[in-house]
């Protein structure tokens, strides 16, 4: 997500220049599903001074933030605690049936990873929490404490892409009988130990993977993700564009695959003719998915994992 005001957003220029087209005209109203401390959103109403925005984030310390920074301008921008796969029911209730752009920057932001006491960051020692609404369900402490062993193996392995997931889990089991887990430093500790040394050798680290499944499981991530993209596409008007950033393989094979329906053909084969019903509803704007630039990543090292991916509306849905 966009970071405060210490961080750049990522790929800034290429989310503006791929949303431009469709939010340029006057009264355009634009979601940006992932507010966090509203750095993009700062940027949508600065460069279209027509538009309207309307963002969205589960976080109320983001809200908050984001409110402070947005305050200049004025009404054009209304901001509404959700997560983003609630984006129908948002913009019901603001009474707005169709929207000219959509924004998702995907995974947690720069301003919760700097918030020791969120317990986001495996670098410094918090409380292992990981909520980003902390006013609802349950923590990454829960999770490692209460979670039957098959079960956390399971969530290693299919949200952290964990190869060892089974060794860290024994190890996990062991010692929250011993004294159960509240603080991160304990846990990235554990990792350490349980892992063999070929494992610590690649890819930066080792809790990196364990800590990116707890936070995905704490916050249905993936399951919002699954439902949000469609949702979104679903809200674009005619001529309407989304962009979404995602920063790991699991959002972005999700992102991918519905852009990719959305820009198919879904007559039988053979038809001679392919009625209106079967035509793509989208447009792809990406070959694959565009990469941060070097210069980007150097300035920004948050910005390396990103992929961007984006899509216009070219049809409305035939029944």
């Amino acid at each position: 997500m966009a970071g405060n005001a210490r961080h750049v957003p990522v790929m800034l220029q290429r989310c503006l220049d791929m949303l431009a087209p469709a939010i340029e005209a006057p009264g355009a109203v634009v979601v940006d599903c992932t507010l966090g401390a509203g750095g993009h959103s700062e940027a949508l109403l600065t460069a279209f001074p027509e538009v309207r925005l309307i963002g969205l984030d589960r976080d109320p310390t983001a809200l908050a933030l984001a409110g402070a920074r947005l305050a200049p301008f004025g009404d054009r921008a209304t901001l509404v605690q959700a997560v983003y796969h609630e984006l129908p029911e948002v913009l019901e209730r603001l009474g707005v049936p169709k929207v000219q752009g959509v924004l998702f920057d995907l995974g947690v932001s720069s301003m919760q990873l700097d918030e020791a006491d969120r317990g986001f960051a495996y670098a410094q020692d918090a409380p292992l929490d990981m909520r980003m609404d902390q006013t609802t369900g349950i923590s990454a402490a829960e999770v490692l404490n209460t979670y039957p062993p098959g079960e956390l193996v399971r969530i290693l392995r299919a949200y952290g892409e964990e190869k060892q997931a089974k060794r860290i889990v024994s190890a996990i089991v062991r010692e929250r009988e011993k004294e159960p887990f509240s603080t991160s430093a304990r846990l990235v500790e554990l990792i350490r130990e349980a892992l063999p040394q070929a494992a610590k050798r690649t890819g930066g680290n080792p809790a990196k993977r364990t800590f990116q499944a707890l936070r995905i499981e704490v916050n249905a991530e993936l399951a919002s993700v699954e439902k949000a993209i469609p949702a979104a596409v679903a809200a674009l008007a005619v001529g309407g564009r989304i962009a979404v950033l995602s920063y790991q393989s699991l959002e972005d094979r999700i992102v991918k695959g519905v852009l990719a329906a959305g820009a198919a053909s879904t007559a039988p084969p053979g038809l001679p003719v392919v009625p209106e019903r079967y035509q793509p509803r989208l447009r792809l704007l990406t070959r694959g998915a565009e990469l941060p630039t070097e210069e980007e990543i150097a300035e920004n090292r948050r910005a390396a994992p990103a992929r961007l991916r984006g899509a216009e509306r070219i049809r409305e849905d035939v029944p």
